[in-house]
């Protein structure tokens, strides 16, 4: 019979191994390149949850480090990305690192205000009918500066009319205070009014993207990234 320490000292180093070896799946698991056979396995629903847990390594400060050099060389013939996001042009919003995502993983949408206009509509329906994306994730975030251009009706060159698209966002949106950018109660209620008539617009003006989704085929979710922390919360 083992003696207890020595057994203890066993079960510790097994656990150890047990760990390691689980991590070092995990970590192979994520550096895979996404293959149309991986993508085509993966369902709306399991699609949507790698992008949560991603930002959750994120958020944690464990993301994952591949040989991203091996991932371009990989990919560079085809591709397969699971998910496709639409985002801001904020420079402190990168859809790949937020969701601590690779090459080859994620198309990849953005506008100042991440608003959906009829060639995000092709763009996505593209990523979506024709190379197999199973998640629509439109991410939006605080302190958004189109957001608060346009709740202040900024007029500057083209800028302008990028902003007007905004303004549906502007006009539907409540708030107990002023309706201009110092208010930033109201600038995030905008925000997140602006997610929610994107996601609308995927199906309302895309009969494709209407098709996946009551095919059950595609998911579409709407979030928003809080800036000073990084964590992205899906809105319900």
């Amino acid at each position: 019979m083992l003696h207890r320490r020595a057994f203890c000292a066993c079960a510790s180093a097994a656990l150890v191994s047990s760990f390691a070896s689980n991590n070092a799946d995990a970590v192979e698991a994520a550096c895979a390149v996404m293959t149309g056979d991986r993508q085509r396995a993966l369902n709306p629903d399991e699609a949507l949850a790698r992008l949560k847990e991603g930002n959750e390594r994120f958020v944690a400060g464990k993301t994952i480090n591949c040989d991203l050099m091996q991932q371009a060389r990989e990919t560079s013939k085809s591709q397969a990305p699971f998910a496709a996001i639409v985002s801001c042009m904020d420079s402190r919003v990168a859809p790949e690192l937020v969701f601590d995502q690779r090459i080859g993983d994620v198309f990849c949408t953005r506008v100042a205000g991440n608003f959906i206009n009829t060639d995000f509509l092709g763009s996505l329906e593209y990523a979506t009918k024709v190379v197999g994306a199973r998640t629509i994730v439109v991410l939006g975030h605080s302190d958004c500066g189109a957001i608060k251009g346009a709740i202040d009706h900024v007029k500057l060159g083209n800028l302008t009319a990028t902003l007007a698209h905004i303004q549906p966002a502007v006009t539907a949106s409540k708030t107990s205070g002023e309706r201009t950018s110092k208010n930033a109660a109201f600038v995030q209620t905008v925000a997140e009014t602006n997610v929610r008539m994107g996601m609308a617009a995927l199906t309302a003006k895309s009969p494709v993207i209407k098709g996946l989704v009551k095919a059950g085929q595609l998911r579409i979710a709407g979030a928003m990234q809080d800036l000073p922390t990084g964590r992205v919360s899906f809105l319900a």
